[in-house]
């Protein structure tokens, strides 16, 4: 299978990078919130780190306000994944403990400021693509909604015609959900900057040992997409 980010993507962003983790065969099945004092532990972190500022201030945050902006979104009605879990911790508030493959894409947001999915792996083509979004597009609403059609220019996550992520990093179709019996995966790790591509390998790093510790799962392939490289092809993974 194939994955590309489009070239007017990263020329229009071209410090932009995506950090991509394949792996298969983790054990995702909750066993008392295993990785529950992790989580706590960064959200302390975090609140120590940035005390009681502007969150819109700050340079990780920011960079994605910009960039939300300059595809059309409305930063302030629909803030990028990283926005929304640095508020919801400052609150402060607890983030909900979903399943080990989704908390650790958590903790290592948090540790690191930087947006990060987790998707199942599709068994089929198309391949995968950051895009524009284009005619024909459709979105399925994760609250079972009518399905949706992404605004021309937005930029958004496909396969095929079949939008997987709305507006970058802001929120995951029905059915792309990474559920306790999901066994194969990939991660998104997002870098703006100042985000360079040191901090998105070090997040990397960070998830695939976490995922070889609290899953059992085995790293298939990884890479960092970025305007010098913007595809790679995901080997066979059973």
């Amino acid at each position: 299978m194939d994955y590309h980010i489009a070239s007017d993507i990263l020329d229009a962003y071209p410090s932009y990078r995506r950090g991509v983790v394949v792996l298969c065969d983790a054990d995702n099945r909750d066993e008392g919130s295993r990785l529950e004092p992790l989580l706590r532990a960064e959200e302390e972190r975090l609140r120590h780190r940035l005390g009681t500022g502007n969150v819109a201030e700050r340079a990780e945050v920011a960079c994605w306000r910009e960039a939300y902006r300059r595809f059309g979104a409305k930063p302030s009605e629909h803030r990028s994944s990283i926005e929304a879990m640095v508020r919801r911790v400052l609150k402060p508030d607890r983030l909900p403990t979903i399943n080990p493959l989704v908390d650790i894409g958590n903790i290592v947001s948090l540790r690191h400021l930087l947006p990060i999915g987790v998707h199942p792996l599709p068994e089929t083509e198309p391949g995968l693509q950051l895009r524009r979004a284009q005619a024909g597009d459709s979105f399925a609403a994760p609250d079972g909604s009518a399905a949706e059609t992404p605004s021309p220019g937005e930029v958004v996550f496909a396969q095929g015609a079949a939008v997987l992520t709305r507006r970058w990093t802001w929120r995951q179709a029905a059915g792309t959900q990474t559920l306790a019996q999901t066994r194969d995966v990939f991660f998104n790790v997002d870098g703006l900057p100042p985000i360079d591509d040191d901090q998105v390998r070090a997040a990397m790093r960070d998830i695939e040992d976490l995922v070889v510790e609290h899953t059992g799962g085995r790293i298939v392939a990884a890479a960092v997409l970025s305007a010098n490289n913007p595809s790679f092809h995901v080997p066979p993974w059973r």
